[in-house]
């Protein structure tokens, strides 16, 4: 696997597990009824991003293909999934259940999105372990 899909792989892991921050900033926010957490967060990620677009070598890695297709993968696991599953499963239990407030959707995405990011780097882990053993094989042949 060339070192270019590794640094993708680390980029995304690193740019998912960032965006998880954010998020579950924005609940503990809540809960505490106080704006210091989410504000911490919304500046460690506008540091990171501010960083990645002024340091012109990071900016010329994360513009390759590899980089884009992997945060691209990423975004479906923490955000596209958790959100209309956590739509849905709102849904459900607000009929079947019991009424839920903002601050348990939030939490209930929160835990999704933590669970698909999980997925995320299982399946990243996976796929280096699968190429690491097709080349050992490939090398013994």
């Amino acid at each position: 696997m060339p070192k270019v899909r590794h640094y993708a792989d680390i980029v995304a892991i690193l740019a998912g597990l960032m965006w998880l921050v954010l998020f579950w900033s924005v609940s503990i926010s809540a809960h505490l009824g106080s704006v210091e957490p989410s504000l911490a967060a919304l500046l460690m990620l506008a540091s990171l991003i501010l960083i990645s677009f002024v340091h012109r070598p990071i900016r010329i890695l994360l513009g390759r293909y590899h980089v884009r297709k992997r945060r691209t993968e990423m975004w479906m696991h923490i955000l596209a999934l958790p959100l209309t599953l956590a739509f849905l499963l709102a849904i459900v239990i607000d009929h079947l259940i019991t009424p839920m407030n903002g601050e348990l959707k939030m939490l209930l995405f929160n835990t999704l999105a933590t669970a698909g990011w999980l997925v995320f780097v299982l399946t990243l882990v996976i796929k280096l372990l699968i190429h690491h053993t097709q080349r050992k094989r490939k090398k013994k042949r």
